[in-house]
């Protein structure tokens, strides 16, 4: 139980590292240039073990590139450019949205069946993120809004929306190819694009980047802490809890940012968040109770066949 904790503190301090070191250069930069360095590490492990570096079929190729784009790319650009903007716990609060997302898109992508329950459970984690998303701060609304809803808001969410259809991109990859070379190669494909953007709209003189030590442990940090650490204990512990117990730990991770960001970045935490993770918790319990009651019961009948 302590390293599923661990892991979703490792996650919080992706938000707060992140928030630290783009005071120290542009949010594309410093996509590009991890994502990057993080897919070459990747595929240099690969080529030591005399693994196979490129293990995909020709009609795999654009869905590779595709993941890289949008999984990679667009949805850590659009987190770190809401990042510069938002504080650290209402960035992650919104990140959270995703096991929504992910239940809607299974819903009409793979017609997964969904009970009143699990719908109770969506409708009230949905509303639950209203009253976070009705509070600015004064950096927001620097960058305007659509409607009631700021645009690093709304690029936070979209970023919370891309990762979920990244996952879908991913998971019908590695069926066929090394998860590895998966995540190597959509990693450099993300991060050149990353790299190519900054340079034609950030200020490279010669690069963005205003001092270079602390950016630099910065960028560090963030790759041993997310791209090194975080995941592949996050692999190694869905070999021992259920995927359902480990997602619904996930909505620690706002707790821990929020703790982070109150002791490393001065931030307050206000009565907004309370509110919505109260809300959201709630309806999560409902989805995740549901889920686990439904899984009990599709147990019970393979027992039950296998007698």
């Amino acid at each position: 139980m302590p390293l599923v904790f661990l892991l979703y503190a490792l996650f919080a301090s992706v938000f707060i590292l992140g928030k630290w070191t783009l005071s120290y250069t542009s949010p594309l930069f410093l996509v590009g240039s991890r994502m990057a360095v993080a897919g070459v590490l990747i595929l240099a492990f690969l080529a030591l073990r005399k693994a196979s570096l490129f293990p995909f079929k020709k009609r795999q190729i654009p869905q590779l590139i595709l993941l890289g784009i949008t999984s990679i790319y667009l949805v850590n650009v659009l987190e770190f450019w809401g990042l510069q903007y938002l504080t650290s716990f209402k960035t992650c609060f919104i990140y959270s949205i995703s096991p929504f997302v992910s239940a809607i898109l299974s819903y009409f992508i793979f017609s997964e069946s969904l009970s009143k329950m699990k719908w109770l459970g969506l409708s009230l984690g949905f509303a639950g993120f209203i009253p976070i998303l009705l509070e600015s701060t004064p950096a927001e609304e620097t960058v305007g809004q659509l409607w009631i809803f700021s645009w690093p808001e709304l690029a936070v969410t979209a970023a919370a929306i891309l990762s979920c259809w990244g996952w879908i991109l991913m998971r019908g990859l590695v069926k066929e190819s090394s998860p590895v070379a998966v995540n190597g190669w959509s990693m450099l494909i993300g991060g050149l694009v990353a790299l190519f953007h900054s340079y034609n709209v950030e200020a490279w003189d010669p690069f963005p980047v205003l001092e270079w030590a602390p950016f630099l442990e910065g960028a560090t940090a963030l790759l041993l802490v997310s791209n090194l650490f975080a995941y592949n204990l996050y692999g190694y512990l869905l070999k021992k809890y259920t995927a359902t117990f480990i997602s619904f730990a996930g909505f620690t991770t706002p707790l821990f940012t929020a703790l982070f960001g109150y002791f490393f970045l001065d931030e307050w935490i206000t009565w907004p968040f309370a509110l919505s993770y109260a809300i959201v918790y709630i309806g999560l319990r409902l989805f995740y109770r549901e889920e686990v009651r439904q899984e009990e019961k599709e147990e019970k009948v393979v027992k039950t066949i296998s007698t």
